[in-house]
């Protein structure tokens, strides 16, 4: 998966936007206005950040050597996937899908009915 793949799947997600509040390096993803991804796509290796429930986030790491601790960001809750390893394209789309989930699930009822959130199952 290149830049552009994934910034287009991050932006696939019903009402998904990409911000710069930290210039113009550091691509941002919000739904809602709540972060749900990160990256600096000029970056000489691709890494993503995204949000993790914190159990899923330590056994990811531990079983994937591209998956670490979120960089700049709350290690608990956020992990930092390096692209271009072993790790395939499939794995990294259900990374950056969870971490939406994850972001969505915790708005208001309201909110998530208007962007057409199931839990999940028709998130794009």
């Amino acid at each position: 998966m290149d830049a552009e793949e994934l910034r287009d799947h991050c932006l696939s997600f019903n009402g998904a936007e990409e911000t710069f509040p930290f210039g113009p390096e550091t691509a941002v993803f919000k739904v809602e206005g709540k972060v749900f991804a990160l990256s600096r796509f000029d970056s000489d290796d691709l890494r993503i950040s995204l949000k993790c429930e914190p159990r899923l986030a330590e056994n990811l790491r531990a079983v994937h050597p591209e998956v670490i601790p979120g960089y700049h960001l709350n290690k608990q809750h956020w992990n930092t996937v390096i692209l271009g390893g072993a790790l395939g394209d499939a794995p990294i789309r259900d990374m950056v899908e969870d971490s939406y989930d994850l972001v969505v699930s915790k708005l208001p009822a309201a909110r998530r009915r208007a962007l057409g959130w199931d839990g999940g199952a028709t998130s794009r």
